[in-house]
């Protein structure tokens, strides 16, 4: 899953019209509806408040835009399809625009509210966002470095150490990944590994 690093803005002039485009992370449509309220607030002044959202939390599925006054799918829709050719999902934007007194027309307009959009998703930035399972892989100590240098050419991470009568690594690998990684890893150690799978979780990078 795609989606932001964090909040991002971006400023734009055309014609004497000033768009701000707004970008932000939203787990839940109840926090997009609340990012949404927070910026038409803080512009409260401003001609239109444009937004959209793509809601995705693996239970419920949410997709709105709203043009807010300007011409019907010359904004919201842009700026959704924005978030949607980029990939991203739990994604919500609101552009802003303060008239300035030249008409931009109908196409002017979706340049205008798509190009806030993108400006204010790039200054976010994209991550990608994916399932982990973790392991507690228990082995005597002479089996140290081949389990060390398996987890780490295999691309997982070793989150815990411990240190008793054997050794146990706490380590967290891809989800698609994870069936492969303990084949290689009993590969490795002819089978002299004990591996107990721990609960999944979510890593982006």
């Amino acid at each position: 899953m795609r989606t932001l690093r964090g909040v991002g803005s971006y400023r734009l002039v055309i014609k004497k019209s000033v768009f701000i485009g707004y970008a932000s992370p939203a787990g839940t449509e109840e926090e997009a509806k609340v990012f949404i309220a927070k910026i038409k607030t803080h512009h409260a002044d401003a001609t239109h408040n444009v937004s959209a959202y793509l809601i995705n939390d693996g239970r419920n599925f949410a997709v709105h835009y709203d043009d807010d006054g300007e011409p019907k799918g010359s904004a919201g829709k842009p700026v959704l399809r924005v978030i949607q050719n980029k990939g991203l999902t739990n994604v919500v934007v609101v552009v802003t625009r303060y008239f300035g007194g030249v008409k931009l027309g109908y196409g002017g307009l979706v340049k205008a509210y798509g190009d806030a959009a993108s400006g204010a998703i790039e200054d976010a930035g994209i991550v990608e966002v994916y399932e982990t399972e973790r392991f507690k892989v228990t082995f005597p100590y002479n089996l140290f470095h081949p389990v060390r240098e398996t987890a780490q050419n295999s691309g997982a991470k070793i989150v815990g150490e411990e240190y008793g009568e054997l050794v146990t690594f706490t380590v967290e690998v891809r989800k698609e990944e994870a069936e492969a990684f303990m084949a290689l890893l009993k590969e490795k150690t002819k089978g002299k590994v004990r591996i107990q799978p721990l609960t999944g979780d979510l890593e982006s990078e």
